[in-house]
């Protein structure tokens, strides 16, 4: 842990890990042995001391089941130079229980972030390098002066708001519980630098992240009945829809959190639909778009983003690495690398 004097955060997303099966590759564990080994297609190592998956484990459109959680104990196994303690993760709007099924049994069994279930999960939140305070569905934990706020999707109970037995019906959606634990520990914690995380970004800011761009894009399905409009933000609060929730507090309080790091929408590393690229600023805010790790789920350029955090300083390195050569060369992808600017500097 920090063996350079830097903390290195390693975020992706969106590994659909059913989906890439039958074409040979096996999205995560593939992504895990990259970053610890190389890549097959000559991209390097790197370091990293944790990883933030921000949601969407789930392949195919169905609801999850035990054999998805089997999947994706089986590749987290990849790991040779770090092991499940060093995952944190998320909901996404894959991953939910169907409308008639308990609320999100399936991550609160299979992926487990506070250690509730570990004999399945193999989550110990003692034994974790930043131990967790929180539930599956809203959780916190701290690096240094970096305070982490976890939000999970609410796409569960049945439409709109929720998902249907079939289809992503990707409209995200927070509960009001939720809000307001997050703005709770963003007004409690001024002193610290904060990193808010969801799977879905907010609206209006990052690539195809507009009213209607995730269909009109054609980067996530239409489901009449669930919010198209919606498709690539945090569209709900509770079952209030275009709730605009987040975006009214940011804009109210500018500068409230310093980073919000998302998925969701699966873009090619150049993309610029609705004139936003993946990583923007807006409200004194940085948002990045840290997806998509398959390669078959919505076809784009498997790729996760590694964050380095120097203590002293107020600037925050962002590198995009490609896991495999389909858009560019496998490795790091330099025009997407970006220099980033907090309301303070990191310490340890």
């Amino acid at each position: 842990m920090f063996e350079d004097g830097t903390f290195k955060l390693w975020v992706g997303g969106c590994s659909h890990l059913s989906t890439d099966l039958p074409f040979g590759r096996r999205s995560l564990a593939d992504a895990i042995t990259d970053s610890e080994r190389g890549g097959d297609e000559g991209g390097p190592p790197f370091d990293w001391d944790i990883m933030l998956h921000l949601g969407d484990l789930k392949g195919d459109q169905g609801t999850p089941t035990d054999e998805d959680g089997e999947l994706f104990l089986s590749q987290i196994a990849a790991t040779t130079e770090h092991d499940r303690r060093h995952f944190y993760n998320l909901l996404g709007n894959h991953d939910a229980s169907g409308p008639d099924e308990p609320a999100q049994w399936w991550f609160r069994t299979w992926i487990d972030p506070t250690g509730e279930n570990t004999q399945v999960s193999g989550v110990d939140n003692s034994l974790r390098p930043f131990p967790v305070t929180g539930t599956w569905e809203r959780y916190s934990f701290e690096v240094g002066n970096l305070l982490f706020l976890m939000m999970g999707d609410r796409n569960d109970g049945g439409p709109p708001a929720g998902r249907a037995a079939r289809g992503g019906y990707p409209a995200g959606r927070v509960m009001s519980e939720t809000f307001n634990w997050w703005r709770s520990a963003v007004e409690d914690n001024d002193d610290r630098l904060i990193v808010s995380c969801h799977h879905h970004m907010l609206e209006d800011t990052t690539v195809a992240s507009g009213l209607g761009e995730g269909v009109q894009g054609g980067y996530h399905g239409c489901f009449e009945d669930g919010a198209p409009a919606g498709t690539s933000f945090i569209y709900f609060l509770d079952d209030e829809p275009h709730a605009r929730t987040f975006e009214n507090y940011l804009q109210a309080h500018p500068g409230a959190t310093d980073l919000w790091l998302g998925g969701h929408t699966h873009a090619l590393p150049n993309d610029t639909y609705g004139g936003r690229s993946h990583i923007e600023e807006k409200w004194d805010v940085w948002f990045a778009n840290c997806a998509a790790i398959t390669e078959r789920h919505a076809g784009r350029a498997p790729l996760t983003r590694l964050f380095t955090f120097t203590p002293g300083s107020d600037e925050v390195r962002v590198q995009c690495y490609l896991h495999t050569s389909a858009f560019a060369p496998e490795g790091w992808w330099e025009p997407g690398e970006r220099w980033i600017t907090l309301n303070r500097p990191f310490e340890l």
